[in-house]
């Protein structure tokens, strides 16, 4: 196993709840989303970051950055901050996506999964290739618009409006997204106070509250409890019915399955394999567990004790957001 695949361990979680469930199947529509050829590259600064690209597989090329000769006598006093260094994120990639499909997107850490889809939001511009999109992905104007220092309640309103919503549609959903986020009086308190999971669940609250044309969830479903889940399965189901379009990063592989009726798989920034939801999991799975031969039972009792550890430990944090709000 080379070093860049030594952070693989993780990348085949299995949630109990998940495991026999299947995406329902829906009557697709015309293509929504075509991506040709994409190339992701941005710009990282000194050595730990590129350190930590390369050992996950990333492609890196060292960049000349030419500074002004006014600007280096203004930076004479100031502290290096080190190279910089161009990490190929995504090189590519090329797929289509239509009306109502639920397309679940696997890989390793780093391998351009998360680069991907903020690439097809608008948030990410593309070195080369292109992206065409027919509607508005949700999470590009919620993402954008919230604001740390408002509260929860402030930060609805902007993002029900971001995603195109009247005021009063954002007023007459508002317990809804409270209650579907599950942060109860926390809504009213800055959102800088909020755990990373309660800001992770108001945002995928808020984006799905105006059932948007595609709507893209990054680990959203792993901040949550059984029961956020479950919400959020009935939500996603209710986007594509209403010829949505679902993208889903998460490395549960049993939600993937339970979610998703398509699956892309990438690695090191390329697609690897693009297909059926079992086919392509079934394919990763051998793949992820040929690359860690050495894993016996011993290795695997002491993962899966951190993992029950790690769930414990997100139960309680849970618990007590909600004891906090209760009160």
């Amino acid at each position: 196993m080379t070093e860049a695949d030594e952070h693989m361990d993780f990348d085949l979680e299995v949630e109990p709840e998940d495991e026999g469930e299947e995406a329902l199947e829906t009557e697709l529509g015309d293509p929504c989303l075509v991506v040709d050829d994409l190339h992701v590259v941005y710009r990282v600064i000194g050595g730990r970051a590129k350190k930590e690209a390369e050992r996950k597989g990333a492609e890196i090329r060292e960049v000349e950055v030419k500074v002004p000769f006014h600007k280096r006598l203004l930076r004479a006093g100031r502290q290096h901050v080190g190279a910089v260094s161009e990490v190929h994120a995504v090189r590519g990639v090329s797929f289509t996506v239509r009306h109502g499909e639920s397309v679940g997107i696997v890989g390793v850490n780093g391998s351009g999964k998360s680069t991907m889809l903020r690439a097809i939001a608008g948030l990410m511009p593309p070195k080369s290739g292109s992206v065409h999109v027919s509607g508005e992905p949700s999470l590009l104007g919620v993402n954008a618009a919230l604001m740390p220092m408002l509260t929860g309640e402030r930060n609805i309103m902007i993002g029900g409006l971001a995603l195109g919503l009247t005021p009063k549609q954002v007023e007459e959903r508002f317990d809804e997204v409270v209650e579907f986020a599950g942060i109860g009086d926390f809504v009213y308190m800055p959102m800088k106070t909020y755990s990373s999971g309660m800001g992770a669940r108001l945002r995928f609250a808020i984006s799905s509250s105006a059932s948007p044309d595609i709507l893209m969830i990054d680990e959203a479903l792993a901040t949550g409890d059984a029961a956020f889940k479950e919400r959020s399965k009935a939500r996603i189901e209710q986007v594509r019915e209403n010829a949505g379009t679902v993208f889903l990063v998460s490395h549960s592989i049993s939600t993937i399955e339970a979610m998703c009726t398509r699956v892309l798989w990438m690695h090191q920034g390329q697609l690897v394999m693009d297909g059926p939801v079992h086919e392509v999991a079934d394919a990763y799975k051998k793949f992820v567990r040929a690359q860690r031969p050495g894993m016996g039972p011993a290795r695997r009792r002491a993962l899966q004790r951190k993992r029950a550890a790690e769930e414990a430990a997100k139960k309680k944090a849970e618990a007590a957001e909600r004891a906090k709000a209760d009160v």
